[in-house]
């Protein structure tokens, strides 16, 4: 497998700042949402049905990673490991919130780089998909495309990477939902009443 571009190219030295031209408005202004959560906690179909319901186009970070270097999200891992992958997350990231108008499910750990956390906030409304650890097992315990999974014990792996992340997800969230308690579609559109109201009291 061929990466197309400089594998380099995501390095922290060629990472600039956030723009100074991203002021508070921009947040409600670009008319971004964006999904973020553990791995598992349904932010690809919510995220496809909400761009859907409301108009907007959507986007899918790890998707966009993989079509800027041409390899699935394991092989960047085995290649470059996971700072290697976080580094070019951060970077589409930032690409990607220029954009307006979209709805955006960002990886299980892009909230790890404080450049993308202040990234998110600042370009869109976030929204925190939480669930339980038990239910993230269930929905990822077969899936060999999570390389932090790859483990002798996957359900302790979630649990420390839910631990470490949390904490992370709440500080970035505009709207905390819970998922897995009801159907995805009751969900959305029960996130779609929380993201008007989120938006009335914040004009």
């Amino acid at each position: 497998m061929v990466y197309n571009g400089d594998m380099q190219s995501s390095q922290p030295n060629n990472c600039p700042q956030p723009s100074n031209r991203q002021g508070d408005g921009r947040k409600l202004q670009s008319g971004n949402l964006i999904l973020v959560g553990m791995m598992g906690s349904g932010k690809t179909t919510m995220g496809r049905a909400l761009a859907k319901h409301l108009g907007k186009v959507f986007v899918d970070s790890d998707e966009e990673i993989q079509k800027r270097t041409g390899v699935t999200i394991p092989h960047i891992f085995d290649i470059e490991g996971e700072t290697g992958f976080r580094q070019r997350e951060t970077a589409a990231i930032r690409d990607l919130v220029e954009r307006d108008n979209m709805v955006l499910a960002t990886g299980g750990g892009a909230v790890l780089a404080e450049q993308s956390r202040e990234l998110m906030r600042q370009n869109g409304i976030v929204v925190y998909l939480k669930a339980n650890v038990h239910d993230l097992w269930q929905r990822t315990r077969h899936d060999r495309n999570r390389p932090l999974l790859q483990t002798a014990d996957p359900y302790a792996k979630l649990t420390e990477l839910f631990q470490q992340r949390d904490p992370l997800y709440l500080q970035v969230a505009d709207i905390v939902m819970q998922s897995g308690k009801q159907s995805a579609h009751a969900l959305m559109l029960q996130l779609v009443d929380e993201i008007e109201a989120f938006r009335k009291n914040n004009k």
